[in-house]
C-alpha cells in the first residue's frame, strides 16, 4: 500500500497540495511515484508562472512513461524544487518530502474539491 499522509489534500490525478498558510505546495503522491517507476526527469514552470486548477503544469518522465501534472489549484508559482533538476530520482526516494513547486493559492476554496487522505487511500485501492 502507498503511503499516504493525513492533513494533505489530494487530487484523482495524483497529486497532492501540503498547505502552510495561503502556500501550497505541489508534489506527486507516493502512489504515482510508484507506479511511474524511477523518475529520470521533472518538467516544471517558471517563477511567477500561473497555474490554474486542473489544468497541466509541467511533466514527469520515467524510464517507463512520462506523466503530465495537473495543478490541484489555482494561483501563482512562487518556488520551484530545483534540487529535481540535478536529482530528479529524489522524488522517487520521498515523494512527499521532495515537492514539485510552490503556489500562492488565489483561491483555497479549491481545496473543498480535493480528496482527503482517507478518501485518496480509498480511491487508490478501487
Amino acid at each position: 500500500m502507498a503511503k499516504v499522509i493525513e492533513g494533505l489534500y489530494y487530487s484523482e490525478s495524483h497529486e497532492y497540495v501540503k498547505v502552510e498558510g495561503n502556500v501550497g505546495f505541489i508534489g506527486i503522491t507516493d502512489y504515482a511515484q510508484n507506479a511511474l517507476g524511477n523518475v529520470v526527469y521533472v518538467d516544471m514552470p517558471d517563477i511567477d508562472d500561473e497555474v490554474t486548477a486542473g489544468e497541466e503544469f509541467g511533466a514527469v518522465e520515467s524510464v517507463k512513461a512520462a506523466s503530465d501534472l495537473i495543478s490541484p489549484v489555482s494561483g501563482t508559482v512562487v518556488e520551484v524544487n530545483e534540487a529535481l533538476d540535478d536529482q530528479p530520482e529524489l522524488v522517487n526516494q520521498d515523494a512527499f518530502a521532495n515537492w514539485i513547486i510552490k503556489v500562492e493559492m488565489s483561491d483555497k476554496s479549491e481545496l473543498d474539491n480535493l480528496m482527503d487522505a482517507k478518501a485518496y487511500t480509498a480511491f487508490c485501492e478501487k
